[in-house]
């Protein structure tokens, strides 16, 4: 008899924590939340973060991957290099692959950006909202425009990138812990898509091509150290981790300085560039002949329309490019691209100038290899580099920083109190 009051206690037991996992798992009830701005992290990424070493207020930096529609939020492990924590879908955002331009496009931002304690909105009529910073220096040295675009919650989107109300108490959890712990700013990196060699040779025709192979520049600095690169603009355009002398100054629109990328860091960029030419090549093969139909905001929307029922009408989930997306020939997509016309009642002269996006570029795959080629890494070191793994699966590595960073490319400072980024680099 004792065996099976014991049996019982157990399953029991067991049956509870099961229905105590499903409870924490679920989304929070906000009905629930008595103060959104201070409403702590669920338990579960609690534990997580416990798990991967990951201090509570230890720094983050957002990364948004617009055509997956996701957003990602990563963490500083103890050892201050960066990993996921925690990865959302998006629930809305308005417009196409690209950068936003202009007040009004109804484009989402792409770029490098800086979040500081000023750009949290707890007050946002969108539940809670973080402002992305748009325009930057970069924006403003292209003469891009816009104003008030948002990670904000409420699932509807003119330029923003709009979550659930559930997910923004989160993001906006995650930023304000790492705002206690000290750190000053937060690099928001919103970029088109994974910026691999498929993805890159899949979207080679696109007008935003040599804006997107600066912007990987960023990103394989970020893949290869996992740490947000020091970003910084000249000439127009951003540089990433470039170290200069004590005279040397960065200005948007003014020629760039006399500058140099650290030789460690230099070393394991070049071993990664040789495995991404290696792929790049293999996937311009893949995608001979193929172009990628990027769809609308309406075809997205189409392919979750079922979200919306029962729903206020103001919520407005736009799915994905993937999933709306098609890989076709050079003939199927002149083919959608008139049908697209007509549906809009435009004349059929316009087919071709509204798919400038598309320039159908020929030659071999190492003809496309020369046209494509990414901007060399910087010199390579003769010194020994410690090993990391790269997204393509190299061992490549750099020096662990010496300490626990607390901003990146925060908001300019005296160069006294500035400590130099390549510092970080350095075993000394």
């Amino acid at each position: 008899m004792r065996l099976k009051h014991i049996a019982f206690a157990l399953l029991v037991a067991t049956a509870l924590t099961g229905c105590n996992d499903t409870l924490d798992s679920a989304s929070i009830d906000l009905k629930s939340v008595k103060n959104k701005v201070e409403q702590p992290l669920p338990s579960s990424i609690l534990a997580e973060m416990q798990k991967k070493n990951m201090p509570r207020t230890s720094p983050i930096m957002i990364r948004i991957l617009k055509e997956e529609g996701k957003l990602e939020v990563w963490k500083a492990r103890a050892d201050n290099r960066f990993e996921v924590i925690k990865s959302y879908d998006i629930c809305a955002w308005s417009g196409k692959l690209g950068p936003k331009v202009k007040e009004g496009d109804r484009q989402a931002p792409e770029g490098f950006y800086n979040l500081t304690p000023a750009h949290l909105n707890p007050n946002s009529k969108y539940y809670l909202a973080i402002n992305t910073g748009f325009p930057n220096r970069f924006d403003q040295a292209n003469g891009r425009t816009g104003s008030n675009l948002m990670i904000h919650g409420a699932c509807s989107s003119s330029g923003c990138y709009s979550m659930t109300d559930e997910q923004v108490l989160e993001i906006y959890a995650f930023a304000r812990d790492a705002f206690k712990g000290g750190q000053t700013s937060v690099q928001l990196q919103a970029l088109p898509f994974r910026m691999t060699a498929e993805n890159m040779a899949r979207h080679r025709d696109s007008q935003n091509y040599d804006f997107w192979k600066m912007l990987k520049t960023g990103y394989d600095h970020f893949e290869v150290t996992k740490r947000p690169p020091e970003v910084n603009v000249c000439e127009k355009k951003y540089v990433f981790n470039q170290q200069v002398d004590s005279n040397g100054t960065f200005a948007a629109a003014a020629a760039c300085p006399p500058m140099s990328t650290p030789p460690a860091l230099a070393s394991a960029l070049t071993s990664y560039d040789k495995t991404y030419e290696v792929a790049y090549k293999t996937a311009l093969e893949k995608f001979d002949g193929k172009v990628w139909y990027e769809p609308t905001e309406a075809e997205r929307k189409a392919v979750v329309a079922d979200k919306r029922k029962g729903r206020d009408i103001a919520y407005a989930p736009t799915g994905t490019s993937l999933e709306a997306g098609k890989l076709l020939s050079q003939s199927e997509f002149q083919e959608m691209m008139e049908k697209r016309m007509a549906s809009q009642n435009k004349p059929a002269n316009t087919v071709l100038a509204s798919a400038a996006p598309v320039n159908f570029r020929a030659g071999s795959a190492a003809d496309r290899m020369k046209q494509d080629r990414l901007p060399a890494a910087g010199a390579q070191s003769t010194g020994t580099v410690p090993t990391v793994t790269t997204a393509q699966g190299t061992t490549t590595t750099v020096p662990i920083p010496a300490q626990n960073p607390l901003a990146y490319a925060a908001p300019p400072i005296s160069e006294e109190k500035k400590k130099p980024f390549w510092k970080f680099w350095s075993q000394e």
